[in-house]
């Protein structure tokens, strides 16, 4: 009898919860999931001024579409609820401060710094906007499935109706967003932004076998190495050797950012030079400008991952990591336990001997060190009020 006072007024609230989230529109629905503003989110509305275009909603516009409301629902029942998926899908529409990469608002920023040659700009800065906004979807939706595939063990057992059902319907949304920003690719009619954009897709696939990784397809690191030729760095994946890049921790570290969709926000970058029919000395300008803004960030992300108060799972293969390996490889020992099981790890005490080297102030370096890098190339490409919104973007992480 307690049992039923105690969960009737939550059942109450529930269904009032949804009753009310079924009767918003498309418009209103985007207020409710919109993040509370910060210093980081005012300058994107700043940004979004500039290139006259909201676009920290770009996915999420495409999930709300009449073609795919008949999920509405199924959505819905999931919003409230803690499910693994839906945790990845929260992330990545509305992550923390450090987390919330306005990918497509940089390539829109890119676009409008450049002149147009040899066509109408109104049509082709509309083309330069699907770019961004397909950008945005790819990314989004290989993030959901990697939710899916690299979920732990104790949790992916975990066999409930709520979790089986999630798993479908993300895997069923990660699709949506993969077709539908592919099918606007093709819509561009632009063979060499097709075949930029489609390399840096390879990229993300082939960077989900980059490495050992344990049971539950989790990346560990690879068994730190003393080295010499750590700064010889390439963001060109058919180059790449894995052999001598793993366990060289700065190396290593790129080449993980780089497979692991750096190399899409590069691509999206250079597209939209070649959209803008710009030299091909431009286009290598902001392939790069974007890799070293997706390297900078990265480094950001990982960082407070490690100097924040939360409790949870950091990455193995992040930079404190591998710069900590690299300083003390014995830590390697601790690591090396989690070949069946990343809960293996004692995180904590992992976390306190890393925060013992000195990969804290590395990892702050290399961060700067790709701002500096990104504010110098997208120097190259020119000087205006979008070039100079980009700079303040890159240094405000």
């Amino acid at each position: 009898m307690l049992a039923r006072r105690v969960l009737a007024p939550a059942f109450f609230r529930q269904r009032r919860l949804e009753s009310t989230v079924a009767s918003f529109n498309k418009d209103e629905l985007l207020m409710l999931l919109q993040p509370p503003l910060t210093k980081w989110s005012n300058i994107i509305r700043e940004a979004e001024k500039v290139v006259d275009y909201p676009t920290s909603f770009m996915n999420l516009r495409r999930l709300l579409s009449d073609e795919f409301a008949n999920l509405a629902l199924y959505l819905r029942k999931l919003v409230g609820s803690n499910q693994l998926v839906m945790q990845t899908a929260k992330n990545v529409l509305y992550g923390d401060t450090k987390n919330l990469q306005p990918w497509g608002l940089v390539i829109l920023l890119l676009s409008k710094s450049v002149r147009t040659y040899g066509a109408n700009p109104k049509t082709v800065y509309e083309q330069q906007r699907q770019l961004a906004e397909l950008t945005e979807m790819m990314r989004s939706g290989h993030l959901i499935h990697k939710g899916i595939i690299n979920v732990p063990y104790t949790k992916r057992s975990k066999n409930t109706e709520s979790a089986i059902f999630g798993n479908k319907i993300a895997i069923l949304l990660g699709d949506y967003l993969l077709v539908t920003s592919n099918a606007m690719l093709a819509g561009l009619k632009n063979p060499d932004a097709l075949y930029i954009v489609s390399s840096a897709l390879r990229d993300v696939s082939e960077g989900e076998f980059f490495g050992e990784r344990d049971e539950q397809n989790i990346p560990l690191p690879g068994k730190p190495k003393l080295t010499n030729d750590d700064l010889d760095l390439t963001f060109d994946t058919r180059s790449f050797n894995i052999e001598n890049i793993l366990g060289k921790s700065r190396k290593e570290w790129t080449a993980r950012s780089i497979y692991n969709g750096v190399s899409l926000l590069g691509r999206g970058c250079q597209a939209a030079m070649v959209l803008a029919k710009q030299s091909r000395e431009i286009e290598n300008y902001a392939y790069n400008f974007g890799c070293h803004v997706g390297l900078a960030w990265q480094g950001a992300i990982e960082l407070q991952a490690l100097t924040s108060d939360s409790k949870e799972q950091f990455s193995l293969t992040s930079a404190p990591v591998l710069f900590a390996l690299e300083s003390n490889p014995d830590l390697y020992k601790i690591i090396e336990q989690a070949k069946n099981d990343v809960n293996h790890v004692d995180y904590e005490d992992l976390k306190f001997n890393i925060l013992k080297t000195d990969s804290v102030e590395k990892t702050k370096m290399l961060c700067e060190a790709h701002a500096k890098k990104a504010t110098q190339y997208v120097d190259s490409i020119g000087h205006n009020e979008s070039i100079d919104m980009l700079k303040k973007l890159i240094n405000t992480l």
